[in-house]
């Protein structure tokens, strides 16, 4: 059993960079009865997770979080340890051989799908892809994105659904202001979108998005809001008996835009309820040609249930936001059916020593801030079993034998140095273009960036 001082502090791995992973580092760090060291991993070269890469564009104001993280990872008890994929360049064994504790904070990766014919059709692909790609994540990035529909159908009434909306129907203008990568910038540029449609398949009370999003569609320079009176209509018995403000607050929005007389704007949101798709519809030559969605209504229990009636939305474009999903990792347990690492209470099950937090710990739910207390009260059950010997001791539990097995390996580590650097390249960049920041979004670029950097540095 180890005993943890300044000369042999507790060890751990935090898998992931995004909110969940730093919280989690926060509060190793934030804690003074047991002396700790931690690394954080990444697979990408820059840290921050959906923050950079999952926050819209043009919510700069929800990015400024990463200040604090800032400050976490500047903590020298805090490594960040960028560019090192889990399950190959630190394999499971590997991670146990070396630090006290692993905490898993991946999120949720992938997405659900509609499944309903059609949905593998060109045109046809995830809000989480559309986001990726927007932001200028390196998956997503080189990716051809063909914006030469004039119609879209957004499925799911979620924020993510209303960010892919809004971007699609900004102008130039409005998204020069935000720090969209200049790919989708240009792409966007080009677009011929006219109408973009959001679908919910039950009622505005049911909507899962939040007010402030919500008015930002009343806001837009190029677009006007549509939304049909009768699908906003709500029994005033059911409306009663809703206690959720905001939900409230989202009706009367909603049935304000219902009132309003389109202003004529180049480009329109329709905001539909009670409807479902059923079948994306093929052009004949393997891309979107249409969707066909059928009328809902909600039963006793508040359930969707088809009329049996039906229309075409003229759409060839079909992006879906109904949901995240997680993915497995190497060598660590998983449930397919959740998503999710099983755990309790943040412990996995069945693997002392190994905890989780954020999306890959309970599922897809929350925002940023709901992650820190995640985070927070797995830390604390670490705590517990490292004050109580519950961790299985390490073979090799210092920062030299990490360092010695990454070089061995080749692995290119990309430091928070590293990243402060790019960081500040990049906002140089956005300042030379009249705007928030100039990202570099291919993973090769940022090495690049790294190495001429160091060379520079070197005389």
């Amino acid at each position: 059993m180890a005993t943890f001082s300044p000369e042999r502090p507790l060890r751990v791995a935090v898998i992931g960079s995004g909110p969940s992973g730093i919280y989690a580092a926060e509060a190793l760090t934030r804690q003074a009865d047991v002396p700790v060291e931690v690394d954080v991993f990444d697979r990408l070269p820059t840290p921050y997770g959906l923050v950079r890469y999952g926050v819209a564009p043009d919510h700069l104001t929800i990015k400024s979080v990463t200040k604090g993280f800032e400050k976490t990872l500047a903590d020298l008890r805090v490594r960040f340890l960028g560019n090192v994929e889990f399950g190959s360049d630190l394999t499971h064994e590997e991670a146990r051989e070396h630090y006290d504790a692993v905490i898993y904070t991946v999120g949720a990766s992938s997405d659900r799908r509609l499944g309903i014919p059609g949905e593998d059709l060109t045109g046809s692909m995830s809000a989480t892809e559309f986001v990726a790609w927007y932001n200028g994540h390196p998956d997503a990035a080189a990716r051809e994105m063909l914006l030469n529909a004039t119609g879209v159908a957004v499925v799911g009434v979620g924020n993510v659904a209303l960010d892919v909306s809004r971007i699609l129907v900004k102008t130039v203008a409005e998204l020069r202001e935000s720090d969209i990568a200049e790919h989708a910038l240009a792409a966007l540029e080009r677009s011929q979108v006219k109408d973009v449609w959001v679908l919910g398949r039950r009622g505005p009370l049911q909507a899962a998005f939040t007010t402030k999003e919500l008015r930002e569609f009343g806001e837009l320079e190029g677009a006007d809001p549509i939304v049909k009176p009768a699908e906003v209509q709500v029994d005033e018995t059911a409306e009663a008996a809703n206690t959720d403000n905001t939900k409230k607050k989202n009706l009367e929005v909603l049935r304000d835009f219902a009132v309003r007389t389109p202003e004529g704007k180049d480009r329109r949101i329709h905001l539909r309820f009670l409807v479902s798709p059923v079948e994306i519809l093929d052009d004949g030559e393997g891309n979107v040609g249409g969707l066909k969605i059928e009328r809902n209504r909600l039963d006793e229990n508040g359930s969707a249930v088809g009329t049996g009636e039906y229309e075409t939305l003229p759409v060839q474009m079909v992006l879906r936001s109904i949901g995240y999903k997680g993915v497995a990792l190497p060598g660590v347990p998983f449930d397919e059916r959740k998503g999710v690492i099983p755990n309790v209470e943040g412990r996995v099950e069945g693997q002392p020593g190994e905890y989780t937090a954020g999306w890959i710990k309970r599922g897809p739910s929350g925002v940023i801030g709901t992650n820190k207390k995640d985070a927070v009260d797995t830390v604390a059950h670490l705590l517990a079993d490292a004050k109580a010997g519950a961790l299985p001791e390490p073979a090799q539990p210092s920062r030299e034998a990490v360092d010695a097995l990454l070089a061995g390996k080749g692995v290119d580590v990309y430091t928070f140095d590293d990243w402060q650097a790019l960081d500040a390249h990049e906002l140089a960049r956005g300042k030379t273009q009249g705007r928030p920041r100039g990202k570099v979004v291919h993973k090769h670029e940022m090495l690049q960036h790294r190495r001429k950097a160091l060379q520079e540095a070197d005389g």
